[in-house]
């Protein structure tokens, strides 16, 4: 897709900041468009048989505190980390749930796996330094391990479980129009769900560079004597600072590797990303397929000036009628 952005928010790191927030944004109001809809399928299934309705009202009442919670992380894990500006929030509400939502992202995934290593430098006894390479070693396999452990829960959610079909389906329809094919559901079908782009490597990349990141820096931190749980919560206060770093850094490198790693012995180094990808993609059906084309048709007719962006619905007689070939990308 096209860059969008000019001035210092196309800059190097910079840009992979302002990509960050842009996708936490975008989580939080993909959150609320989603209750919306949820709320208006329950509406419309009220004239169903009691049981019926009961049964589903108890099923969605035990996942919904938890699918809220993920919708914003599901949204990094899903997109194509890029530089297309989001328009603002329309509502407090999102900004709020926006909000929650980085809490708990910061304590399942900066918190959790620091009061881990901290936990295990006790127990084994090894009295490690917050500071040290190890200390931040065993935290990143922890984060490493949470992130798989969560992808691997909310999968079972039915909700979560269709996005990473669409998921696959967007994967499948990039590589499609970057093949320079015809965007058909036949054409579609054939490629891979695993895309070197995809914000599911870039987690797992942040992870890996908070490892370098934080040890390269850990010497340089002040040691407070605070005792060991005073020592771990600064150290934590301190880090926070330093995200938005590593997330502009991992940006910049995942670039570079999608460019020019994606073929030949370097192809390792996107192994780790394909790896967790398998839990976030999965083999869509056709109408999956049909619904990311069509998004991607009409992005590029956008694109190209052949279509503005509306605010109601357009809507076109069947996929046939908004499909045609579109020119391999520059």
């Amino acid at each position: 897709m096209l860059d969008v952005r000019r001035g210092a928010l196309a800059w190097p790191i910079v840009r992979g900041v302002v990509a960050l927030a842009e996708a936490l944004k975008l989580g939080s109001q993909a959150l609320r468009f989603s209750a919306e809809i949820y709320e208006r399928d329950l509406a419309e299934e009220e004239t169903e048989p009691s049981a019926k309705t009961a049964a589903k009202a108890e099923a969605a009442g035990g996942i919904s505190l938890l699918s809220a919670l993920s919708l914003p992380i599901v949204h990094l894990l899903t997109a194509e980390p890029d530089l297309s500006p989001t328009k603002p929030a329309e509502s407090s509400g999102r900004s709020v749930m926006g909000v929650v939502s980085i809490v708990f992202a910061l304590g399942l995934f900066v918190a959790l796996p620091q009061a881990f290593a901290a936990g295990a430098s006790s127990l084994l006894g090894w009295d490690l330094d917050v500071r040290s390479p190890i200390f931040q070693l065993l935290t990143s396999t922890a984060k490493l391990s949470i992130l798989v452990g969560y992808m691997l829960l909310i999968r079972r959610l039915p909700e979560i479980y269709r996005v990473f079909q669409y998921h696959g389906a967007e994967h499948k329809s990039i590589y499609t129009y970057e093949s320079g094919e015809e965007l058909t559901v036949e054409n579609a079908r054939k490629r891979t769900t695993l895309h070197p782009r995809c914000g599911t490597t870039f987690i797992v990349m942040v992870a890996l560079v908070s490892i370098l990141v934080f040890s390269a820096l850990g010497p340089f931190l002040p040691q407070l004597g605070l005792g060991k749980l005073g020592d771990n919560l600064l150290f934590f206060v301190m880090k926070l600072p330093f995200l938005p770093l590593i997330a502009a850094l991992t940006f910049e490198l995942q670039r570079v590797l999608s460019r020019y790693c994606t073929t030949g012995p370097l192809q390792v180094l996107l192994w780790p990303g394909f790896l967790v990808q398998k839990i976030t993609t999965i083999e869509p059906d056709d109408q999956q397929l049909e619904v990311a084309l069509s998004a991607l048709l009409v992005t590029l007719r956008v694109e190209r000036g052949d279509a503005k962006v509306r605010a109601s619905d357009e809507t076109f007689a069947s996929y046939g009628a908004l499909s045609q070939p579109f020119p391999s990308p520059a």
